[in-house]
């Protein structure tokens, strides 16, 4: 990618998933539905991440869109100015 993902926020977002669903995580950071794709994406370089849940619970997904383990948080927001 040439260009920056937009970022949506700098912190992770806690969401809970179903086990065996998939999702598809926002990697534009222009989605009005964050942390997850609405294609707002649509004509850039940008495409969603899509992810099953292992299991049941939380998880905290991405929302400064920098991670290197997309599409969870891998703390890079704390870096961010």
């Amino acid at each position: 990618m040439t260009n920056k993902a937009q970022i949506a926020q700098k912190a992770p977002y806690g969401v809970e998933v179903e086990k065996g669903k998939s999702y598809f995580w926002c990697a534009c950071g222009k989605s009005n539905k964050q942390p997850f794709c609405d294609g707002s994406h649509s004509g850039s370089e940008f495409s969603p991440e899509k992810f099953e849940a292992e299991k049941d619970g939380k998880v905290f997904l991405c929302g400064c869109k920098q991670t290197k383990g997309a599409p969870y948080c891998d703390g890079s927001h704390k870096d961010l100015l």
